[in-house]
């Protein structure tokens, strides 16, 4: 176990350390809650279909896309398979995603799961409200039946909330911003990696990228958002997104009364202060 948490610290500090010049043509995107446009999961199945909504990426094509799904409460899906992996984040509700056959472990806002290709499992719903951000590295996402199920050589892996470890301040000196906690969630080998932050109530600091993809999703809290691109400040609340692409410094105020959770997919080096 201490190792594990070594090299998960290790590997956060790297994707936290950097000193950003900041290039000219450096772009952004921000989409508030409000302005997200929603579809069906599924449109085939229209209602009785989760509702789903691209933040980035198309989930019908072969590219690499970020969705929220949102589901009614007592939703349960039949045993089925996708044809890619994905990682989900809730954002809201209680969610339980495993084994057909498993017990119901129920998944609050905060929790994190991966579900790989070719594994039969089943997704269910909880909460009176249920919202989560799903993520794929390539598409098309389908659901195809138990039948199809193969064994890609990845495992599931469901992480509730209260396991997960963070790492703050006294952890991490490449994060200068007192009360700032950090997890490193996953990475990959093409020098891809996600990664959640807490910010702290009465936070008002930057993250700085030079990064070629940087993609943020606020998962909890409410926060502030103000950048170069940003004509006036954007009140950003769970499911709102922002990403850049070259040098950057997203600024961000907590003004409310707890703390917000962001979680980061870079291809590079960031700094919190």
């Amino acid at each position: 176990m201490k190792s594990s948490i070594k090299a998960s610290t290790l590997a956060l500090a790297t994707a936290l350390l950097a000193t950003p010049t900041f290039a000219a043509d450096a772009t952004s995107k921000v989409v508030a809650t409000d302005d997200i446009e929603w579809g069906y999961l599924n449109p085939q199945r229209g209602e009785l279909s989760p509702g789903a909504a691209d933040l980035w990426g198309n989930r019908t094509t072969d590219t690499a896309t970020g969705m929220l799904v949102r589901f009614n409460k007592g939703f349960e899906s039949p045993p089925h398979i996708h044809n890619i992996t994905y990682r989900g984040i809730v954002i809201d509700g209680l969610m339980h995603n495993a084994d057909p056959s498993a017990k119901k472990m129920w998944m609050p806002a905060g929790s994190f799961w991966t579900q790989p290709a070719g594994e039969d499992h089943t997704t269910a719903a909880n909460g009176d409200t249920n919202l989560i951000y799903l993520e794929i590295d390539s598409g098309p996402y389908l659901v195809k039946p138990s039948e199809e199920n193969f064994d890609n050589g990845e495992r599931p892996l469901n992480l509730h909330k209260d396991n997960i470890v963070w790492l703050d301040n006294s952890d991490l000196h490449d994060i200068d911003a007192q009360g700032v906690k950090a997890t490193y969630v996953w990475e990959s080998t093409a020098d891809m990696g996600g990664s959640m932050l807490k910010l702290p109530v009465g936070f008002d600091g930057t993250i700085t990228t030079e990064a070629t993809e940087f993609r943020a999703v606020v998962i909890s809290g409410s926060v502030d958002y103000n950048s170069k691109d940003q004509v006036q400040q954007k009140t950003l609340n769970p499911g709102s997104y922002i990403e850049s692409m070259g040098g950057f410094s997203h600024a961000f105020t907590n003004k409310g009364d707890t703390e917000a959770t962001i979680y980061i997919r870079t291809n590079s080096k960031y700094q919190v202060k």
